[in-house]
Parts: C-alpha cells; structure tokens; sequence
C-alpha cells in the first residue's frame, strides 16, 4: 500500500517539475477540472443524481 501512495506522490511530483521547467501553466487547470469531474462521477454513481450527471456529458 504504501509503495503505491507513493508512487502516486511521484507521478505528482514528477508532473509539477515538468510543468515548472517546461512553462506549461496552462495545463493546471485542465488537470483540476478533470479531477473535479472525475470525482464528482465517482461520488455520485449510486445516487439518485447519476441519471442528470451522465446527461451533462
């Protein structure tokens, strides 16, 4: 379990140094939205709100 928070810590990590050096800012906040819309399909998959959710996209 802990190799894999980990890994996940360096794949983040990895992503900021790239974005840093690279000047690609812009990426950001495509990478926010899509982490925002991916949890809010997650969290909403067994309620009552999934059928208005899935309509959006």
């Amino acid at each position: 379990m802990k190799k894999q928070s980990s890994s996940r810590l360096s794949i983040l990590a990895e992503l900021w140094a790239f974005m840093k050096v690279r000047k690609k800012w812009w990426l950001g906040p495509i990478l926010i939205v899509l982490l925002l819309l991916s949890l809010l399909i997650v969290l909403t998959q067994g309620s009552a709100l999934a059928p208005f959710i899935y309509t959006l996209f």
